[in-house]
């Protein structure tokens, strides 16, 4: 669903929707699947319920997972998707995810930085 894209991203192309909710989700198997995948390091008992760090053009934000939605779909909330060219949803996308290093530090700087990301971005 991801390859290596850069240093600090894998790249993907999910569906992209709108979401009524208040955070980013993703089909709960696609979640745990690439928490897996990608984030784990293979050590103990790891969770897989991590939110995932993503980005669609400029803007970062976490990703939960959800039963509701389907498979390779992505569903943002209208207000991120206020500020990206994405016109007819669903939409198949271009996604960055963030390497486990690149989504710590996005997600250290939030708690850092709180008004960083407001609107349910990172």
């Amino acid at each position: 669903m991801f390859e290596t894209f850069s240093s600090g991203y894998y790249l993907g192309r999910l569906f992209v929707e709108p979401h009524e909710g208040d955070h980013a989700v993703m089909s709960q198997d696609d979640h745990e699947r690439v928490n897996q995948a990608l984030y784990a390091t293979g050590e103990g008992v790891e969770r897989l319920d991590w939110p995932l760090v993503m980005k669609i053009e400029q803007q970062h934000f976490s990703v939960h997972g959800d039963e509701r939605v389907p498979d390779r779909t992505l569903a943002v909330p209208d207000s991120l998707l206020e500020n990206t060219r994405i016109e007819n949803p669903p939409e198949l996308k271009e996604v960055l995810l963030a390497k486990a290093d690149r989504a710590e530090q996005l997600m250290g700087f939030q708690r850092d930085q709180p008004e960083f990301g407001t609107g349910g971005a990172v």
